[in-house]
Formats: structure tokens, sequence, C-alpha cells
């Protein structure tokens, strides 16, 4: 029996497993009940208003089914209902018949609970292929770069992610002097979808990056790009694209409608990069301003996605840019990867058991007084 309860429950304490329902009953429920309406009509009473929102609630939960296993489930809560026994009297006495109704109705309920697990047993080996494939995409650890250190980290809120990142060197031929490209997006949505078009991104930035543009040429090419495949302003992508000389210490950047990224001076000053345009995908003739920086030794640039500031407690209280600041003031004399330790340590602690609802990805820069190539202390934090 020891072997038994422990194979069963991996290991896990009964507090763990019960912290593990919560989060997915959780979650179930924000499913089911996506799309109901909860706003009461003037003079309904609370029976009649609970009563509508539980049809809704019941209508939501059935037609997630196929149209066959909606029979099945009617029937078995039909059986369940009925009374083992059925008796009745004719003229020549009572008669009973047994028959265990609610037997049979169990056995339809595990035959259709059976068939829902096989298929998220295949959908979930389907989506553990497409997360090696979208690891593929994204970097393990970012390049040497002289006068920076790098750090990032994603965590996607399902099995795969709508989140991008990365840092890699444009040709010498695309600008006077070596640089360095440094790109985070957010897909609209999640999931299969989110990262279909997350790959697309991707594919399109480095191809697209390999031409000898300016940065806003290579967005607005983006921008064209992603018109092209967003289902007429559905599939939106915010995202911050930036160019980094070493040489000089510039940073030129395009903020297309992405979470304003935190530029920390050495002084403790915040500067917000927020010049840029709309995000990709909503107006093919859109126009991109870009913003240039300097990066002096010292200085912070913090880059993240909404996942990160809009990540909830069970108070349903956001994290928020001031409490991502303070972490960031408090480690400003570390390392990226210190500080990323820190920051997705406390993003934890303030989350709790909450379930996580979106992608988040954060990706940290720390100016150097080094402009040499040199090894960067960097990580990919989980």
């Amino acid at each position: 029996m020891k072997q038994f309860w422990q194979r069963t429950t991996d290991g896990l304490e009964l507090n763990q497993l019960w912290n593990q329902f919560r989060i997915d009953t959780r979650a179930s429920y924000r499913l089911y009940s996506r799309g109901i309406d909860y706003t009461r009509r003037k003079g309904v009473k609370d029976g009649r208003h609970w009563q509508a929102v539980s049809k809704q609630l019941f209508w939501a939960i059935l037609e997630k089914l196929s149209p066959a296993r909606r029979v099945v489930l009617l029937l078995a809560v039909l059986l369940l209902l009925i009374t083992p026994e059925l008796s009745w009297t004719t003229k020549a006495g009572p008669h009973h018949v047994g028959f265990d109704f609610q037997f049979w109705g169990g056995v339809l309920m595990f035959v259709l609970l059976m068939l829902e697990v096989a298929d998220r047993v295949v959908m979930k080996r389907d989506l553990e292929i497409a997360r090696e494939i979208q690891t593929w995409l994204l970097p393990v650890r970012p390049p040497p770069v002289p006068g920076v250190d790098i750090a990032f980290s994603t965590r996607p809120a399902n099995t795969v992610a709508g989140d991008y990142y990365d840092v890699f060197p444009r040709p010498a031929a695309a600008s006077t002097n070596p640089s360095y490209l440094v790109a985070v997006a957010d897909v609209a949505g999640k999931s299969i979808p989110a990262a279909l078009l997350m790959a697309t991104f991707q594919a399109s930035l480095k191809t697209l990056s390999n031409t000898p543009s300016s940065l806003v040429d290579l967005v607005g090419g983006m921008n064209l790009y992603a018109c092209s495949n967003s289902q007429s302003g559905l599939r939106f992508i915010t995202a911050f694209l930036a160019e980094y000389e070493p040489a000089t210490r510039t940073l030129t950047y395009i903020n297309a409608g992405h979470n304003q990224p935190l530029l920390r001076r050495a002084s403790g000053r915040i500067e917000r990069l927020d010049i840029g345009g709309v995000p990709f995908g909503i107006k093919a003739d859109a126009i991109y301003q870009a913003g240039v920086v300097t990066l002096e030794a010292g200085d912070w640039l913090v880059v993240f996605t909404d996942g990160v500031v809009e990540a909830v407690n069970e108070s349903d209280a956001e994290y928020g840019e001031e409490r991502l600041v303070s972490i960031l003031n408090a480690g400003a004399d570390t390392s990226p990867a210190t500080m990323l330790g820190s920051t997705m340590a406390d993003l934890d602690l303030f989350v709790g058991n909450t379930p996580q609802h979106d992608d988040i990805t954060c990706l940290l820069i720390k100016a150097t007084s080094d402009t040499t190539d040199h090894s960067v202390r960097a990580s990919n934090v989980q």
C-alpha cells in the first residue's frame, strides 16, 4: 500500500496535494467560466439569477465535449439519478424489478473519463514535442557582448509559450560598427496559436536582421509580415527591439506597444523606454520612431513581458512595477544572474499558490566598465 500511495502521489505530502488540487480547480473553473455573464439584471431575484448562471456554466462544460460524449454524459447522469429499483402495480398485484441503474451510470462516467484522459495524453505528447521544438528557437544563454552582462528567464503559462526573447549579433555589413540585436516580444494569446506565431516572428526577425538595414526599416518589415498573419489584427504582437553598438555604447531601440522597459541609471534614476509605435500586426502602414540611449557603467536595463508585472496573488493584487523597481534598487550592485534569481524568487513569494495566467519573460542587461570581449556571466533561470 505504501508503494502504491507513493506512486500515485509522486511522493507529495498531503498539503502539497491539496495546494495542487486548488490550483487545478481554479484553472479549470476559469476555463469553463470564461464568457459567462454574471451581471444581474434589474428586478431579477437571487434564485433566478444564479439559476441562469448555473445554466450557462452547464452548457459551458457540456460544449467542451464532442456531441457523442455529451450524450454519454447526459445518459450517465440520468442513470445515476434513477432509483435502483422500479416498482408498479397492476391488477395482478405489485411488481418489483431490481436493476442497478446507478452502477451502469458509474460505468459510463468511467468510460467517459478514460476517453478524456486518452485525449489529454495524446495532446500532452504533442505539446511536449512542440515545447522541445520551441526550446530550439530560444537561446540557452546570451552571446558574449562587450560592455554588458546579460541574463534572461522565461516561464510559460502552459506547455508552450507566446513570449520570445533573444540577443544575437547582426552581420558587420548591416552597420558601420559591429552590433547586437536585443529582442523581447509577446504574442497576444497563449498556448499553441501564440507559440506558432512566435515561431514565425522568430524566423522573420532572423531573416530580416541579416539584411543591411536600419532598425526602423527592420521593424517596418516585421510589422508588414505580422499584418499578413494577424487575422485582421486579432493576433498582434507587442515587441521591444533594440540594437546595441559596443564601440559607442549606444542602444537604439523601438518599443512596438510593449511594456516600457526600465532603464535604471547608476545614480538610481529610472527612465522608461517608450519611443516606438503600435504593436505589430495592427496597422500595415504604421510609422515607427527610434529612441537612442547611452549605457554607462552601472546602468541596468530591464525588459519584461506583462506576465511579470500583471502576475496576481490570492487577493487578486498585481505584482506591479513598483515592486520590480524595489528589487532592482536593492540588488543594483549584484550581477544580472543574481538579480534575476532574486526577482523570480520574489515573484514566487508574491503569487504563492495562485495559478500563472500568462507567460513570464524577463531580460536583464547591466553595463560594465569593460568594453572588450569577455565571457558573459549569464544564465537562463527557470
